[in-house]
């Protein structure tokens, strides 16, 4: 049986952006149940308390978007006794080793030619495109398996703000979720305890300045119009949410009910 869920947010010492997403509203005025479906920043560098206080929610499953840099990075999640950990990477929002690595190591001209003049927050528009487009078969699998047995369950990836946000996204679309609702949960990661530092090689003042941090800014943000994106290229590409659920993701009407049992009030 699932524990019951504090009434507020546990302050998690080594994970970032942790939230249970119960209490959402539907567009049919239903909500999402209390202690079904959490998400977060990746687990690695959790404390025996977060552990502990993660093992009393009664998870089945973590669902971990992180891929193969992520997890050398970061390391591998702590384990939690009992829980089953699924890894399905989906494209890196701001896609490339490459990339990451001037992010952290360039000097400012350098940043200024990769970033400025609206080109970092293009480039999180258009992963946040590809994602949708590009991985209908991984959020295909998460949905299938919150419908069949893997509730409660945790979804994150590094941050807990792009992939995580995303499947998280498309999770709450499928039960009917209002996207304004949607919308201002995916913009709690902006909130200062929830947000992962940006890590820079040079922590001097010349490599954390304000204008370098500015143009890190779209990179590490949670902005609508990044969510806004998602949501325009699921109406362009297949017409309507409940095309991309049934035509994209194979998501039929005896499953979305499943889900809807699973996950609403």
């Amino acid at each position: 049986m699932t524990q019951q869920v504090p009434s507020t947010e546990p302050e998690l010492t080594g994970v970032r952006n942790f939230r249970d997403v119960g209490g959402l509203p539907t567009t049919d005025g239903r909500q999402v149940r209390h202690g079904r479906l959490f998400r977060s920043g990746h687990l690695a560098n959790a404390t025996a308390a977060d552990s502990a206080f993660l093992s009393s929610l009664g998870l089945h499953t973590v669902f971990d978007f992180r891929n193969a840099a992520d997890l050398k990075l970061d390391g591998a999640d702590v384990e939690l006794t009992g829980v089953r950990n699924v890894n399905i990477p989906l494209t890196d929002p701001a896609d490339g080793a490459e990339f990451w690595l001037m992010v952290r190591d360039g000097d400012l001209d350098q940043l200024r030619s990769l970033l400025a003049d609206g080109r970092a927050a293009a480039r999180m528009t258009d992963s946040y495109r590809a994602i949708i487009t590009d991985r209908t078969a991984e959020h295909s699998r998460v949905l299938h398996a919150l419908a069949e047995d893997s509730v409660p369950a945790l979804m994150h990836c590094a941050a807990g703000k792009d992939r995580a946000g995303l499947s998280i996204a498309v999770s709450l679309l499928a039960v009917g979720v209002e996207r304004e609702a949607i919308e201002a949960d995916y913009l709690k990661s902006n909130d200062p305890r929830r947000r992962y530092p940006i890590h820079r090689s040079d922590n001097s003042p010349a490599g954390t300045s304000a204008e370098v941090m500015e143009l890190l800014s779209p990179l590490f943000d949670a902005r609508s119009e990044y969510l806004a994106a998602a949501f325009e290229t699921i109406e362009k590409t297949w017409g309507s949410t409940e095309r991309y659920l049934s035509a994209g993701l194979g998501v039929t009407p005896e499953t979305r009910e499943r889900l809807r049992a699973r996950l609403l009030s």
